[in-house]
């Protein structure tokens, strides 16, 4: 099983585009919405969003620590992710 890692905006349609494609093929990951964090703890989620997108655009989808899909691309999902 592949270790999946959506960061993501509460208020972006992309971000929840993204959502529903992995909900809907079943695929299971972790989110965090970056704009309701504060502080420390989001100081921390920007710079790993950073670390793997420098521009810091949403979402940012970490596949296995290896892989990164910028944006809602279905077609690299489905890619990256086997589907």
């Amino acid at each position: 099983m592949k270790k999946i890692k959506l960061y993501a905006l509460s208020t972006c349609g992309w971000c929840k585009k993204t959502r529903a494609f992995l909900d809907d093929h079943y695929v299971k990951y972790e989110y965090e919405y970056v704009d309701l964090l504060t502080g420390a703890e989001r100081d921390r989620v920007m710079s790993e969003v950073k670390r793997w997108n420098p521009r810091l655009s949403f979402p940012t989808i970490v596949v296995d620590d290896t892989e990164v899909v910028v944006g809602f691309n279905e077609d690299r999902l489905r890619e990256v992710l086997g589907l």
